[in-house]
Formats: C-alpha cells, sequence, structure tokens
C-alpha cells in the first residue's frame, strides 16, 4: 500500500513537471557530478569551496576556464554526463521559473489572487459594462476618502474588466457570490464597504442575505433592485444594508414640475463637479444632546456645507431632512450634508460646539 502511493506520488510530479521534481533531479545531477568527479581524482574540484562555483559555470556553459577536470575520466565524465543533462535540467528550471512567474502576474488579469489579507476594503460584487467604471470613477473622485483598495467580483467575465483602474481595483473571478470559500478569499468578513448588484434581482438577494450575518458590525452594505418588493424584503430581514431602487417615475415628475430638479440631484451624487452629499457621524465621546442649529451653523460657518438632514442610524433609517433648528442630535447621530468635499470627523472641533 505505502510503495503504491509512493509510485503514485512521483506518477503525479511527473505529470506536473513539478518544482518537487525539477528540484529532486536539480540536487541528484549536482551530487552525481561530483561523485564522478572525485573517482576521477579531481581533488581540486570536489573541493567544498570550489566545486559550488565551478559547478555553475561549467554546467551554464559560461566556461570562465580558471577550473577544469586534468584527468581523462574527468573530462569524458563532464562532457558525457555534467554538461549535457545540466543543460536539460538548467532549461527546464528556466522554463519552470517563466512559467510561475508568467502565472504569478496573470493571475491577478484572469481572477485566480488569493486577497485573504485585504482589511477595511471596498467589494463590488457585480459587474456591468460602463455602470460599474462610473462607480468606480465616483469613489476615485472622493479625494477625501480613505484610501481602501477595491476588489471587483464577477461571475462570468474571464478577465480583468477594469485594468485602466488597475492601480486601485483587483479582480477576483468567483463561482458563487454566496460559497463560503469564495467569500473568504475576498476577505468579505473583513470588508469596510461593499456594493451589491448582481446580474439579476435575485442574485442581488440572496448575495445580500448571505453577507448581512457574516460582514463585521461597522461594515456597510449598499444593494441595488429593480423590483421594489425585494427592497421591502430585505430590509424586514437585513436592517444593515441599504437598498436601493430605481425612481424613474419619481424623478421625472419632480424635473417636470420643477424644471433644474434632476441637474441638482445629478450634482448632489456625484463628486465630480459641484457641491455632493455627504455624511459624517456625531462622535459618541460628545455625551450630550444638542440643537441641530449649533450643527447647522457650526458647519456653515467653518466648512461652508450645508446640514439638511439627521439619521439615527448608518444606512438612513429614521432619517429626518430640514428639521426644525430646536431638533435635539444625539450623539451618535448621522449628520447629512452638502459640501465642496468631504469633511472628515478629525476635521471638526467637536469641542467648540459644546462651548
Amino acid at each position: 500500500m505505502m510503495i503504491r502511493r509512493v509510485l503514485r506520488f512521483f506518477q503525479h510530479q511527473i505529470s506536473e513537471f513539478s518544482w518537487f521534481l525539477i528540484l529532486i533531479l536539480l540536487l541528484l545531477h549536482i551530487v552525481l557530478s561530483w561523485l564522478g568527479l572525485y573517482w576521477a581524482g579531481e581533488a581540486q574540484l570536489t573541493h567544498w569551496q570550489i566545486y559550488p562555483y565551478y559547478y555553475v559555470v561549467t554546467t551554464s556553459t559560461v566556461g570562465y576556464g580558471d577550473f577544469s577536470p586534468q584527468t581523462l575520466f574527468g573530462r569524458t565524465w563532464v562532457w558525457l554526463f555534467q554538461i549535457p543533462m545540466g543543460l536539460i535540467l538548467f532549461g527546464a528550471f528556466l522554463a519552470k521559473a517563466g512559467q510561475s512567474l508568467t502565472y504569478y502576474f496573470k493571475r491577478s488579469i484572469m481572477g485566480n489572487k488569493n486577497f485573504k489579507h485585504y482589511q477595511n476594503h471596498i467589494i463590488l460584487f457585480g459587474y456591468h459594462h460602463k455602470i460599474t467604471d462610473d462607480m468606480v470613477k465616483h469613489i476615485l473622485a472622493d479625494t477625501q476618502r480613505e484610501g481602501r483598495r477595491i476588489i471587483l467580483c464577477d461571475l462570468t467575465e474571464t478577465e480583468h474588466p477594469l485594468l485602466n483602474r488597475a492601480e486601485w481595483v483587483d479582480f477576483a473571478k468567483l463561482n458563487s457570490f454566496t460559497l463560503d470559500s469564495d467569500l473568504e478569499r475576498v476577505a468579505a468578513s473583513q470588508a469596510d464597504r461593499i456594493i451589491i448588484y448582481g446580474q439579476t434581482d435575485d442574485q442581488t438577494l440572496t448575495c445580500a442575505l448571505k453577507l448581512s450575518p457574516l460582514v463585521d458590525a461597522s461594515c456597510h452594505i449598499t444593494a441595488w433592485f429593480d423590483d421594489e418588493s425585494k427592497v421591502d424584503l430585505l430590509r424586514s430581514h437585513c436592517p444593515n444594508v441599504e437598498c436601493s431602487s430605481s425612481k424613474i417615475a419619481e424623478i421625472l415628475v419632480r424635473s417636470m414640475q420643477d424644471p433644474g430638479a434632476s441637474r441638482v440631484q445629478e450634482q448632489l451624487l456625484s463628486n465630480l463637479f459641484g457641491d455632493t452629499q455627504y455624511s459624517i457621524q456625531v462622535p459618541v465621546e460628545i455625551e450630550q444632546n444638542m440643537a441641530f442649529q449649533v450643527y447647522f451653523e457650526h458647519f456653515k460657518n467653518i466648512h461652508d456645507a450645508t446640514v439638511l438632514a439627521i439619521a439615527k442610524e448608518k444606512n438612513g433609517n429614521f432619517l429626518e431632512v430640514n428639521p426644525p433648528l430646536d431638533t435635539q442630535v444625539m450623539p451618535g447621530d448621522y449628520l447629512h450634508y452638502i459640501g465642496n468635499f468631504r469633511i472628515k470627523s478629525t476635521d471638526v472641533n467637536w469641542k467648540a460646539l459644546l462651548e
């Protein structure tokens, strides 16, 4: 039984022409070449300080000539065994090294790379021509954002579809959006932001249901649906997922009734030009409720930003737009504001608000 296992092991190594096989053959060649020279009486060449240098120079046919066999048997052994077999092994070694390097660099293009070590990154589930590229463009346009890597995950693309943005975007070809091994490979449980936009609403729904209990509590998930009923279903089961759907009817009516409304909405959504809508959390450490007017005036006077809404949760639940100035804002609430750039929490003098 043991002999069969050993034979199968070596058969596999030979069929795969593995690194293990190459290194064993190379080591065997080094030892046999030394033994042949030793039996030939080449005492100088077999010295442990000389032999490694001699072996590499001679076997690679560089041949400096400073060390060479002096006996007939030694010369015969070199031209009959050492150099011919060495050239074959050196060629195989270089070919295998080139193959391994090609695979190493190509695997990122083919989506086979492992991202288990990633943390606080962004994951995009689902690729859509033009739309996904626009999403990445808008993410990168936020100059004040944290420098998170982006992993684009898809089931059908065979090569990295956004190679022009490979500086920030990695590609992972998955077998399923719900397979544990695939989600582990892209470090889904360690992600900080996730966007789910599958090829179908059902694909998006199942992916969101799988990820909701898997991710860290601080991770924010956004999912897009065409069917509004899927939005209601997911919200009832996964409160940590922010769901979006098409609002074509509302946008068209608002543009008809209030000309220019669509341009305002477009600017508020885009980082590419003009003021944009952002959000910031009031630090829990403040431990004091304050009137909405205090935040409104501070952000306007100090940061030239307009606070327009308060939300009790990160995903926008319990949202109050344009609240009365005396509305109490609690520590941990989220302020939604319009500004020319993102304001980081460290940019706000929260202590000054208490004075």
